[in-house]
């Protein structure tokens, strides 16, 4: 796992505004200003259910507009998966105003960017573009919503480019054939244990029917959060939203989305993979622990900074004492999942440096983990920590997208704009006795899933 990557992993849940304040009329403004209608990010509903957020961000003339759905790779029907990601590559198809590849040609005249993603929790698609192209977006989002034209031929031909991504991006890379298998090896029952790609036998047999049922269900106002980040005011915002997305016809009420829950994990188990490919090896140590959504009162938060004090970065206990001191490794780190839906993973990793073996890199990992466990933390590098944290949120405000990437993946995930502006507070609550309590309630060595990326053995090919 690179170290940076993991960074940003732990730091993900807190996609809040560390800066800003909740205000009894439904919108949100910098707590470091005054209020105004220009400056205030206002939060409300059209009539058929579509959740709206707007930013205003006034420093430059562009928007960043997004539309997130309730649906991704954790809610597809069993034998289904990859339909999520699946579709997310549909929508770029056309509709019978919009012909196929019309949205990229505009965006790229406006010289805007477009793109979007699928997690195992929610499907998001965007456009950045001058203001002036705001309805122009709407308009294609709004009618490609419920109005998406697909052929046999066009679904099978999609199939085969999806099918050629797995085979970049996970059959492709040993690293990520590793992440599937531990995933499947740590989540026992919820769908957190299968791949948002999908797994390829069940890729291949995805079909026109398969995807039109997944449409009809999930792609509805009502299911869907409007973000709109950028150089714009809540009055234009939600007069083009209503003459776009407001046209649209409410879909079926969908069931709460409950997953399947995970039983009590009480083995460690242990993944291997040697690949020709490898040739530095790696491991990384993983157990279940409760997300910002599911966790009690106080114990995300306190997750959150043992992931910072533990592994976080450059400062950290992993990095200061088994990188610089001993030199053992080249890498180590601890990474937690938290801005997911349901519980997710806490993770330690590390690699070896020059001529130390693998195995002196996880009993240094291991011993840092107990010594915490054993005599918790200081009063000192928790403040630090926690000062760091969320600095690195303050940080990421700076950018309109990063701001609509905060608002979009909280309210998706049934978060709500309280969670968003409470976080430093909560943050800022959390005591030395929390951190060493859930690094002792949780991170238990005896039920921990262990993963090895190693080269061929006896340096066979």
């Amino acid at each position: 796992m690179n170290k940076n990557f993991a960074r940003i992993v732990g730091l993900a849940l807190a996609l809040s505004l560390p800066t800003l304040a909740y205000a009894e009329t439904a919108s949100v403004a910098p707590a470091t200003e005054t209020a105004t209608a220009e400056s205030a990010i206002s939060h409300f509903f059209l009539d058929n259910g579509m959740e709206v957020v707007v930013i205003p961000d006034h420093r430059a003339p562009i928007v960043t507009h997004m539309v997130w759905y309730k649906v991704g790779g954790a809610d597809e029907a069993p034998g289904k998966s990859g339909i999520a990601h699946f579709f997310e590559h549909l929508m770029f198809k056309g509709t019978e105003r919009h012909p196929d590849g019309e949205l990229d040609r505009v965006v790229a005249s406006l010289g805007g960017s477009l793109n979007a993603t699928t997690t195992s929790d929610f499907t998001a698609y965007y456009e950045t573009v001058p203001p002036d192209a705001l309805a122009t977006m709407m308009d294609f989002e709004a009618d490609r919503m419920r109005g998406l034209v697909l052929t046999d031929e066009l679904v099978a031909s999609e199939r085969q480019v999806v099918l050629e991504e797995r085979n970049l991006r996970i059959d492709g890379n040993p690293q990520a054939v590793l992440g599937e298998e531990t995933a499947a090896t740590l989540f026992q029952n919820h769908p957190y244990r299968i791949p948002v790609l999908g797994w390829r036998h069940e890729m291949e047999q995805l079909n026109r029917t398969d995807a039109l049922a997944f449409y009809q269900q999930y792609y509805a106002p009502n299911n869907a959060v409007l973000v709109v980040a950028g150089d714009v005011d809540a009055d234009t915002v939600r007069t083009l939203a209503e003459a776009s997305y407001g046209k649209l016809e409410r879909g079926p009420d969908l069931p709460p989305r409950v997953r399947p829950a995970e039983p009590q994990q009480n083995t460690m188990r242990t993944i291997t993979l040697r690949d020709p490919r490898v040739s530095v090896p790696s491991f990384s140590r993983s157990w279940v622990v409760p997300s910002y959504l599911s966790a009690a009162p106080g114990e995300a938060e306190a997750l959150d900074l043992l992931a910072e004090i533990l592994g976080g970065g450059n400062r950290s206990r992993l990095y200061q004492d088994v990188v610089v001191k001993t030199g053992v490794a080249a890498d180590a780190g601890a990474a937690y999942t938290g801005a997911t839906m349901d519980p997710n993973a806490f993770s330690l990793y590390g690699a070896p440096q020059g001529d130390h073996d693998l195995s002196e890199v996880e009993a240094a990992v291991d011993a840092e983990l107990a010594r915490l466990i054993r005599d918790g933390v200081t009063v000192r590098e928790l403040d630090s920590a926690k000062a760091r944290f969320v600095r690195s949120m303050v940080f990421a405000q700076d950018a309109q997208s990063t701001m609509a990437n905060i608002y979009g993946a909280k309210l998706v995930n049934g978060g709500t704009i309280e969670d968003i502006t409470q976080w430093p507070d909560r943050i800022r609550a959390v005591t030395p006795e929390q951190v060493q309590a859930v690094a002792a309630k949780y991170l238990d060595p005896s039920i921990a899933v262990t993963s090895y990326l190693l080269p061929p053995a006896n340096g066979a090919q």
